[in-house]
């Protein structure tokens, strides 16, 4: 994850390879420069009673790995029968383009790249689950 900058709000925290860090009370940038590093905005973090959809519950096991709860040999093959799953619904191109990188990033461990990915398609899934009769 070389290259990382987060930029923090005042009292933001975030989760750091398992340890949680809270800003000041000041606006601050952070650059992370240690590869592999595991990092949660924890603004953006699905709480397990959320994860109640489908987008939802790949990303949750994503944010299992950077917190440190879900080993990554135990995650990955949870993670793309998801994505795959996913694909089979999803199938306009811009979803397709998410979920590829989300597959690839699975592949080479990078669990905040898939997470990324992933939570791009949440406002789509939420358009479609907003449109499905109850």
């Amino acid at each position: 994850m070389s290259g990382l900058v987060l930029k923090l709000n005042p009292h933001e925290r975030v989760l750091v390879n398992g340890a949680v860090i809270e800003n000041g009370d000041r606006r601050s940038k952070l650059s992370i420069i240690t590869p592999n590093a595991n990092i949660l905005r924890l603004r953006d973090a699905i709480h397990p009673g959320e994860a109640n959809t489908p987008v939802r519950r790949v990303c949750y096991i994503a944010q299992l790995v950077l917190s440190g709860d879900v080993s990554p040999q135990e995650a990955g093959p949870q993670m793309m029968s998801g994505i795959n799953q996913l694909s089979q619904v999803l199938m306009d191109e811009e979803s397709h383009a998410h979920l590829s990188q989300a597959t690839k990033a699975v592949r080479a461990d990078d669990f905040y790249r898939a997470l990324k990915a992933l939570r791009a398609l949440l406002p789509q899934e939420d358009r479609l689950m907003a449109a499905q009769p109850q």
